[in-house]
């Protein structure tokens, strides 16, 4: 069915169930996106670290109990933003991690090897 030449035909909707629950959005999914920020935010410090993986574990979960609730549970753009930061978040760890190794390792590479005597001793 057609309202006008070049529209897009309207999709018939099956009626819904009286029993069936209404669409809600998931609770972890904002919890996946707070956490996700707070690793994104933080990953630089090393702390990002914990919150990202608590939002990856929590988008995990999130996901099977979406899937299990045969679409009544929404926030997939939330949990994927969440998933983005917190992914986000663990690389800037790694590459502070990386970073102060490199800096530690070319710092003990400068410094003297050994005892350094005075030139009157033997």
């Amino acid at each position: 069915m057609t309202t006008a030449p070049g529209q897009v035909p309207v999709a018939q909707q099956d009626p819904r169930h009286p029993l069936d629950p209404d669409p809600a959005r998931a609770t972890k999914a904002r919890a996946v996106f707070a956490l996700g920020l707070l690793g994104m935010l933080t990953g630089l410090f090393i702390g990002g670290v914990v919150p990202a993986t608590v939002a990856l574990q929590l988008a995990r979960q999130a996901r099977r109990e979406a899937y299990t609730s045969g679409g009544f549970l929404t926030g997939g753009a939330w949990l994927r933003r969440g998933e983005r930061m917190a992914w986000t978040g663990l690389v800037l760890v790694a590459v502070t991690v990386v970073i102060a190794v490199v800096i530690g390792v070319v710092r003990l590479a400068g410094a003297p090897f050994g005892h350094d005597y005075p030139t009157n001793m033997d």
